[in-house]
């Protein structure tokens, strides 16, 4: 048996022999001489004692009572013999009465304290799993936990310890000005593996925790460890899927790169096989064509490996641009002029408002244009318009590349603009890095680039560039 129940019975049996003593005293001076109204207080006495000392406190008052009646108000008086039958029987059923009185309401007010303890235990522990399940950060679901037991069980300190690869992390919750005693402390443990303690304090005045206060204790350091471990695994399987995210991507970028290197290189090994191969005869026409595929696609493998250049830039953080005031109506021009070649398939429209000179690097933004040009090229049916306007835009200056082709869905918009995502499938799609490159740029400038509906169907390319020099956007990560 614990010190603490042995110490707590002793007080209770001094308590019920109190209660006794004060009730002959009492009864001494009402009554002086043998009465009912004896017995009458010396059974308040039981029920003062039962309620406040509890059973034993009860039992002890009945004994003591019983004794002191037959001593002081039962004949012969001051003497523990008993001259008559009845006076027996009065006092063993007072005995009898007093004992069972004061167990059964020992008993009820026990009941009533365990039933409030118990209520108190679920309320504790269910706000605990509500916070755990609103998704809060357990650090903070921690110190409310806290801050409940030291309110519930009158701790003066309570610090729940976490331990943990990353070092882990310590809650501390401690009534100001307070004296605490020696720390009750209980493991936070899942399996054989201990996560941490649970350690608390009351005040050094009022003696350990409690036994029923215990219960409640090691309950919450089972949940504290529960919830540490589901957050452990919560951490684990996000790693494992955002490594299954990664090596999906990383599979679809060796695969998207391999193709974009192979078509090329497959088609400048066809045609210089083909000028090569012995006793074919090639007439000049045949002989220019295929010296002509050989460097269109040698051109294309140099602007894919350009890109993929360009790409690792933006990664590394080296995309830096070097500013100075430019008139963008004079990129549009030379962009144009340069890509007139590629421009012969399409009727190009431009739209030319007088716009402020803006601080940005001219090759980067004549290859933001170049891109978006390609990709309008790309889309559009032959013939098909393609329109570029240049426009002042509140505090910047807006420019605008619109195709006539398919269009892309609304909810692609945004999609497209990631790494080696392209906007078709087909054979004449391109490398699906040029939208990247472009955004990756004009975030560089502090601007901003988005998709939309153009008015005649397809879709509208349009990119703002701050008028005054200012800090870049933050890239997302890829």
């Amino acid at each position: 048996m614990r010190s603490a129940d042995v110490g707590s019975r002793a007080r209770a049996v001094v308590m019920g022999i109190l209660s006794a003593v004060a009730a002959t005293t009492l009864a001494l001076v009402v009554h002086p001489e043998p009465a009912l109204g004896a017995v009458s207080i010396h059974l308040l006495a039981v029920v003062a004692a039962a309620a406040l000392g509890g059973t034993w406190a009860g039992l002890s008052s009945s004994v003591v009572g019983f004794l002191l009646l037959n001593y002081f108000f039962t004949a012969p008086r001051h003497t523990f013999r008993v001259a008559s039958a009845e006076d027996v029987i009065a006092l063993v059923t007072f005995l009898i009465v007093a004992v069972i009185v004061g167990s059964l309401l020992a008993r009820a007010i026990g009941e009533r304290a365990r039933a409030i303890r118990s209520e108190r235990e679920a309320r504790v522990l269910s706000l605990f799993t509500a916070e755990l399940l609103s998704g809060e950060r357990l650090q903070a679901v921690l110190a409310d936990l806290a801050e409940s037991l030291l309110e519930a069980l009158r701790l003066v300190r309570c610090r729940i310890v976490v331990d943990g690869a990353d070092g882990g992390f310590e809650v501390v919750r401690e009534r100001p000005g307070s004296d605490p005693g020696p720390p009750t402390t209980f493991p936070l443990v899942v399996g054989e593996e201990e996560l941490g303690i649970l350690a608390v304090s009351r005040a050094a005045s009022a003696g350990p925790v409690e036994r029923d206060d215990l219960r409640l204790l090691e309950a919450a350091a089972r949940q504290i460890a529960v919830a540490l471990e589901r957050e452990r695994l919560d951490t684990q399987v996000a790693g494992a899927r955002l490594e299954v995210e990664r090596n999906r991507a990383r599979a679809a970028l060796f695969s998207s790169v391999t193709h974009d290197l192979r078509t090329p290189l497959a088609s400048i090994k066809a045609g210089v096989s083909s000028l090569l191969q012995e006793g074919v005869a090639l007439d000049d026409e045949r002989r220019r064509e295929l010296l002509r595929t050989v460097l269109e696609e040698t051109d294309r493998l140099n602007r894919l490996v350009g890109n993929l250049l360009d790409i690792a830039k933006v990664r590394s953080g080296a995309l830096v641009p070097a500013k100075e005031p430019t008139g963008l109506d004079e990129v549009v021009e030379s962009v144009l002029h340069r890509m007139g070649p590629q421009l012969a398939g399409v009727r190009v429209r431009t739209l030319l408002r007088e716009v402020p000179d803006v601080p940005v690097d001219p090759v980067q933004i004549d290859q933001v244009l170049t891109n978006l040009l390609e990709n309008a090229i790309r889309h559009s049916p032959p013939g098909g318009e393609v329109l570029i306007s240049v426009a002042p835009w509140r505090n910047t200056v807006q420019i605008r590349v619109a195709d006539q082709g398919p269009g892309i869905p609304r909810e692609d918009r945004e999609r497209v603009f990631e790494p080696f995502v392209r906007g078709d499938a087909g054979e004449g799609s391109g490398s699906g890095l040029g939208l990247a490159i472009a955004r990756a740029i004009v975030l560089a400038h502090g601007g901003r680039i988005w998709l939309e509906g153009a008015p005649g169907g397809g879709t509208a390319a349009v990119f703002e560039l701050p008028v005054a020099d200012a800090e870049p956007v933050a890239q997302e990560p890829s």
